[in-house]
This record gives structure tokens, C-alpha cells and sequence, in this order.
């Protein structure tokens, strides 16, 4: 969730921004940069993290090459929602702090309801709303499907499919949000 907007508002502190708003390029292609360049971040670091973990935990078959890029399917598509998630709520955004502390109780928000901690079926039923909502609650169920019941791709397809949608709502309200001024 740090990258994306949070580095566009890093910019803007900065004034580095000028020299991409000048450039011919439509806000489009500005918003699916920075958005792609926070994925590839978040790809780097979630799938290092996952062989370090899966690892740890010892589980079987974790080398297998259709294990490794279903894995790195979830993970893409988890970080390219949080992304895009967090640049629609920064895009706007001019004060360098705000993001940080948005960012803090957001992912404390987002992780518990999510299933990783406690059965989503045990949650009263207003908790139970926030997780359908929560990008979190797909990442953990297919990361969970891939790694604890070794599925395949149909154990995760709806999970994908689904924080696939989030990140183009969320890309597609960005870009209207966006302002090509200083």
C-alpha cells in the first residue's frame, strides 16, 4: 500500500512532479504508471516474502513452477488492488503525512476483518459486510487455498477475479479524480 499515490504525493513535497505533469502524456498512462511501478514493488516483495514463509513453514511442493506463478498471480493482483485502493484515496492528497497515518489504521482496518486472524464465519454480522468489501478477505482466501490446501487455479480464480475488479473501479476513479495542475 505504499507505493502508488503515496509516491506521487512524495513528489509533489519534493516538486519532482512538475517534470512529469509537462510531459505530453495523458493522466491515464501517469495514474497506470505509478499505479504498475507500486505493483511491481508489492509483486517483489509479497512473493519474497511467500518463498520465505512457505519455507519456514515447510510446505510440500512449494518449488513447483505452476505453484510459483498461481502464487505470483495472487500476489500481483492483491498488490495491484491495494495500489490502485490506496491511490484513490490519496489522489487528491497534498500533505506527505496524511498518507502515512491513513496508511497505518487502514491496514490494521482492512487485516482484521479479513480472515487472516479469526473464521470470517464467526464474525457478527456487520463484520461480516466489511470482509466482502475488504481486498484482504480474497488475498487471504486464495493465498490460503494455494498454500494450505494446495489447489489450483480453481481455488482462486474468484479471488483473483474479484481484486481484478476492485483495482478498475478503483484505477477508473483515480484517473477521474486525477488533476494534470500543479
Amino acid at each position: 500500500m505504499i507505493g502508488g499515490g503515496i509516491t506521487f504525493i512524495d513528489d509533489k513535497s519534493r516538486g519532482l512532479h512538475e517534470g512529469y505533469l509537462v510531459t505530453p502524456i495523458k493522466k491515464s498512462e501517469l495514474v497506470f504508471g505509478l499505479i504498475g511501478a507500486g505493483t511491481i514493488k508489492g509483486l517483489m516483495a509479497g512473493m519474497v516474502l511467500t518463498i520465505i514463509g512457505g519455507m519456514i513453514a515447510g510446505l510440500p511442493n512449494l518449488w513447483e513452477p505452476a505453484r510459483l506463478f498461481y502464487l505470483a498471480m495472487v500476489v500481483a493482483t492483491a498488490a495491484l488492488a491495494m495500489m490502485s485502493f490506496m491511490f484513490f484515496l490519496m489522489v487528491r492528497v497534498d500533505d506527505p503525512l496524511v498518507p502515512r497515518a491513513i496508511f497505518g489504521v487502514l491496514n490494521t482496518l482492512l487485516f482484521f476483518p479479513s480472515g487472516a486472524v479469526y473464521p470470517i464465519e464467526a464474525f457478527p454480522w456487520w463484520l461480516k459486510w466489511v470482509s466482502v468489501i475488504d481486498p484482504f478477505t480474497y488475498t487471504v482466501h486464495a493465498l490460503r487455498n494455494l498454500t494450505l490446501k494446495s489447489t489450483g487455479i480453481e481455488g482462486i480464480y474468484k479471488d483473483v477475479l474479484v481484486l481484478l475488479c476492485i483495482a478498475g473501479i478503483m484505477t477508473t476513479g483515480c484517473i477521474m479524480l486525477f488533476k494534470r495542475q500543479l
